[in-house]
């Protein structure tokens, strides 16, 4: 079957999908403290998400990251794992993995490696329990670090996702490299993205730019750019000190488009062909109106062609150009 190519001549190989918008954080730049939640009716359910997968799949999707809200919120989310791993088995898939707080890692940790997840991606801004509890309003250090060893225990790969937040974690930079150092877990930092509404004043509050963040590094470590690419937007260095690998994820100061490989898709079937533009094709209609897959397989075609260029955020008007209204975990980050 012909592969996902799009308008610019770049392969989707890579799908990213939230399972649910619901998490048991409210990070203070994902979420607000009383989200109001979809209607289970309106969530694709398991079988959906399986089948949907599979067709992407079928397409020459080859990498499957799953993400939320907080994806192992979601009841019997393990079975959709295991049905994945059919995928990798045949080769289809390349790697299936997720996006996780970790504060549900320390339970699920054995059963995701034996689904054939290898890696898992853990957001942590802090290693302060005071301020982790403040900016995930209802999160516990203890329990997310007790997961990070589970996953480790199990011989998953951890990486860190750092969210730079001026005023909050900045002191907190060499910190944070020599734990990952010590631990064995990568680490990247990623510019805080426009989205949400959540008041322009406090995202241009939080801005950090990675130029600064990157500086303030090079003046304890020797920064070694790498060529090396993970498919996806960061951009890596290895300090020369001691051999870590440090990326920077940064949508507001690099546009990183030219080198897309991927697309979205939200707990209820909305395809986001660029995360930082609002259009989006339902493919929940398409999937529910029949069984035959060529409908489904049609419309993600249809999306695909649809796949701009490039995003549009901008911060250097000092007001949130390109700002998305949607918060960061309706499209699953």
């Amino acid at each position: 079957m012909e592969h996902l190519i799009d308008p610019f001549a770049r392969p989707i190989s890579y799908l990213r999908v939230s399972v649910t918008d619901r998490c048991d954080f409210r990070c203070t730049y994902c979420m607000a403290e009383h989200m109001q939640f979809l209607p289970k009716k309106d969530l694709l359910t398991l079988e959906e998400l399986d089948r949907m997968c599979s067709t992407f799949i079928g397409l020459g999707v080859e990498k499957l990251r799953i993400t939320g809200g907080e994806p192992l919120v979601r009841r019997d989310i393990l079975t959709f794992f295991r049905a994945m791993s059919r995928h990798l088995e045949s080769g289809a898939l390349k790697e299936l993995t997720l996006t996780t707080n970790g504060s549900q890692l320390a339970r699920f940790a054995g059963d995701l490696a034996a689904a054939g997840v290898r890696r898992v991606n853990v957001s942590l801004d802090t290693l302060d329990a005071d301020k982790f509890a403040a900016i995930t309003r209802w999160g516990r250090l203890p329990q997310v670090l007790e997961g990070i060893r589970a996953a480790t225990a199990v011989g998953l790969k951890v990486k860190i996702n750092a969210v730079a937040l001026k005023g909050f974690n900045e002191e907190e930079l060499f910190r944070l490299v020599d734990w990952c150092g010590g631990e064995g877990h990568e680490l990247t930092f990623i510019e805080v993205m426009p989205m949400g509404e959540m008041g322009e004043e406090l995202r241009l509050d939080q801005y950090w730019p990675l130029k600064d963040l990157r500086a303030r590094l090079a003046e304890r470590f020797t920064l070694v750019d790498l060529a090396e690419r993970s498919g996806g937007p960061a951009r890596y260095v290895r300090l020369k000190e001691t051999g870590q690998k440090i990326g920077f994820i940064t949508p507001l100061t690099h546009n990183f488009c030219e080198s897309c490989n991927r697309v979205r898709l939200t707990c209820t079937g909305e395809l986001y062909m660029c995360l930082g533009q609002e259009d989006m094709a339902d493919l929940r209609a398409p999937l529910r109106a029949s069984p035959d897959d060529a409908v489904l397989e049609a419309a993600i075609r249809a999306a695909i062609a649809r796949k701009p260029k490039g995003h549009d955020f901008d911060y250097s008007r000092q007001r949130v150009a390109g700002q998305m209204t949607r918060h960061m975990s309706h499209t699953g980050g």
